[in-house]
């Protein structure tokens, strides 16, 4: 959505596929980072997208054992918004489509999925997909495929994927939420349990992180006990754990940590997650998807005004990108490999590691994993 409205203000005709009804899919990336508020603020969207129901958070800690750690702080980010929007994810795509949909050059076909690629000879020339009125052939000059982990179009073009791994899965619920809870955390720590809980006003969104591949032992032993799991990370919520009243109201995310080698064909480009799955640790996945988006309309542009976009400039745009891709799995898996799977296999009581006690004792110190979540390693600006 965000590369469809960057390139119809670049005065090129673009169509975006949407193979719902409406954008409410609950439990998607929902962490809008200081490096996508700027980009807003760059497009002259900033104050409108803000009075889209959302929580601002400028600093984040973890409960770990017994200790509260403060673990980040934003507040001193060199950003016009020093802080995180916790905004859910259908607000965040209608407010773009709203925009985009105000620009002569930009078509949203909702209910349309994409199905597979037109080729003639090596190239990518357009896709086919499935419509209210049936099936339809969409040609064009380049086909960008962002559509997510499970990516069709990636799958059809038989470009490989190399998986990095990750030793855990999410389970995601709602709770509600009182005014006399604690605040925003980044998560509750203990001896095999990892709790995360995002404020969402009425209601807290939250993640309950297992074991890779665990989620069928969580269900054998019942309700009553995951509850009760819950209960032991965050006894406020002991009052209103029955709000999870079956299996249906836990959603499983089966994380996965990859990139593709090649991220493009001869008329065809992987952005966003098609690209690079991203684990959910920092909440950088749809901010990395941003990027990719802001650098592909400030690279291609030019190129699709000109009527030809070559495999050298696909390249260029890979390269400009996977770099800072590469950097933030590194962190993530590193994170994964040295904090998370230990938590989750600990037998005894979690103390806090000496970094995370220097971060939770240093404002300074603390803007470091704040740059590194809020910025990225490559922050990109709207050009056109």
């Amino acid at each position: 959505m965000m590369l469809g409205l960057l390139l119809a203000r670049a005065g090129i005709d673009v169509i975006v596929l949407e193979k719902h009804a409406d954008f409410l899919r609950d439990f998607r990336g929902d962490t809008v980072h200081p490096s996508t508020l700027e980009v807003m603020h760059e497009l002259g969207l900033l104050d409108g997208f803000l009075a889209r129901p959302h929580q601002q958070v400028a600093q984040l800690g973890a409960q770990i054992g017994g200790e509260f750690m403060q673990l980040a702080d934003f507040s001193r980010l060199p950003t016009r918004c020093r802080y995180i929007a916790f905004m859910p994810q259908w607000e965040f795509l209608d407010f773009l489509a709203s925009e985009a949909r105000q620009l002569p050059r930009f078509r949203l076909l909702m209910r349309t999925e994409a199905t597979g690629l037109l080729r003639d000879g090596p190239r990518i020339v357009g896709i086919t997909a499935t419509a209210p009125d049936g099936p339809l052939e969409i040609r064009a000059e380049l086909v960008v495929a962002c559509d997510g982990r499970h990516s069709t179009l990636r799958e059809a073009a038989g470009l490989t994927v190399i998986d990095r791994g990750a030793p855990m899965d999410v389970l995601w619920l709602r709770l509600s939420r009182r005014d006399s809870d604690p605040g925003q955390t980044l998560g509750r720590i203990d001896a095999g349990r990892f709790f995360i809980t995002l404020d969402r006003g009425d209601y807290w969104q939250c993640a309950f992180v297992i074991a890779k591949g665990g989620f069928d032992a969580v269900r054998a032993a019942g309700l009553p006990a995951f509850r009760e799991d819950l209960v032991e990370l965050a006894p406020h919520f002991r009052d209103r754990v029955e709000e999870v009243a079956s299996w249906d109201d836990v959603k499983l995310l089966t994380v996965a940590v990859n990139r593709l080698p090649r991220w493009y064909l001869p008329g065809l480009l992987c952005i966003g997650d098609a690209a690079h799955a991203m684990s959910p640790v920092g909440g950088v996945g749809i901010n990395l998807a941003i990027q990719d988006a802001v650098a592909t309309a400030n690279l291609l542009a030019p190129r699709l005004r000109a009527g030809q976009v070559r495999d050298d400039d696909l390249r260029a745009l890979q390269r400009r990108r996977e770099l800072p891709t590469r950097l933030t799995q590194a962190v993530q898996i590193a994170i994964q490999n040295r904090v998370i799977t230990r938590v989750l296999h600990a037998q005894q009581p979690v103390r806090p590691p000496l970094l995370l006690r220097l971060l939770s004792h240093s404002r300074m110190l603390r803007g470091l994993p704040a740059r590194v979540i809020g910025m990225g390693f490559r922050p990109e600006h709207v050009r056109h």
